[in-house]
Parts: C-alpha cells; structure tokens; sequence
C-alpha cells in the first residue's frame, strides 16, 4: 500500500529574534510558525535558504518552563 505524503505546510506568524547566522548562510531563529493548520507554537530552529531545519517547537507553557530554567541556571 503506498501511503501518499502531505505537503509540509507550515507559516511563520512572528518574527521574533534571530540568535545566530553562519557563514553559509544557515540562521537560528526563534519564530512563532504554525505547522500543518494547527494553532502557532514557539519554534527554534535553524534555517536556510528560507527554508526549515531541525529545530524544536514549544508550547507557551513549556516555554514559560525553560525561561524559568535558563533563568536560574544564567543567574538572573
């Protein structure tokens, strides 16, 4: 059985920063995307060519979770 494979369709609602660029052109950026329709998540991800990489997606709340993380582990 061939299983037919659906468009990857995602949209970036919010530019939110851009943390690194490289020299081959490859950025890592922290976007709002909603992925396939569904509601918008945070997304880190590297990017190239305008075109996503592996990167991770967070929830609001999982979010909220790491700023706490990062927070105490950098010292506030």
């Amino acid at each position: 059985m061939n299983k037919q494979q659906q468009p990857f369709e995602y949209r970036i609602e919010q530019h939110i920063a851009v943390l690194s660029e490289s020299s081959g052109g490859y950025t890592l950026e922290l976007n709002r995307v909603a992925y396939r329709g569904y509601p918008a998540k945070l997304d880190l991800r590297k990017w190239h060519n305008g075109q996503p990489m592996k990167g991770i997606t967070l929830t609001e709340e999982e979010a909220r979770e790491l700023y706490e993380a990062l927070a105490d582990a950098l010292g506030r």
